[in-house]
């Protein structure tokens, strides 16, 4: 279901007038507001430690709960891609990054409470402080590291992350 079938009334005046202006937005016609659904921020981190082992995560929750994963996630309001990829790198493994390298970006569909968002999935080389912290938490059952030419793209959940996993697999 597109996002925009969600939404019935105006969220300004009430109106059940709120009708398709366009395939990414609707209109109110009866106070002029018009929305436009814009995908999500989303982050995705790569990290390596001096093993040429890659940080993986097993999802703790749905979509995907219990397929591998890599840390991240939504992006909050009012923080940059870096920062975001930095908080919920330390939410979900208590690991502190030090720096943030942008790689690329992929869109995404994210199943989420009965409905598909639309993201656009930034990804990041990431290098963290110190390993020995490293510990499961937030939306991360379990952390791991698999070595690079040991991963299996297949065994990730979400699309973007086994696509991009599989982008950046190539270039090293």
């Amino acid at each position: 279901m597109h996002p925009l079938q969600k939404f019935k009334y105006c969220p300004v005046c009430g109106s059940s007038h709120f009708e398709e202006s366009n395939a990414k937005s609707k209109e109110c016609q009866n106070c002029g507001f018009k929305y436009y659904a814009n995908p999500s921020s989303a982050t995705v981190a790569l990290i390596v430690n001096d093993k040429n082992e890659l940080l993986v995560v097993r999802r703790a929750k749905d979509p995907a709960k219990g397929t591998l994963d890599l840390p991240g996630g939504f992006a909050d309001m009012d923080e940059t891609g870096e920062e975001g990829v930095a908080r919920e790198v330390k939410e979900e493994t208590n690991l502190t990054v030090k720096t943030v390298k942008y790689l690329f970006s992929l869109p995404n569909l994210y199943m989420y409470s009965g409905m598909q968002i639309h993201t656009l999935d930034m990804f990041y080389e990431c290098a963290v402080d110190d390993i020995s912290t490293l510990k499961a938490d937030d939306d991360a059952a379990e952390t791991m590291w698999i070595p690079i030419d040991e991963i299996k793209t297949e065994l990730f959940g979400l699309r973007s992350v086994r696509h991009g996993l599989h982008q950046w697999l190539q270039s090293h």
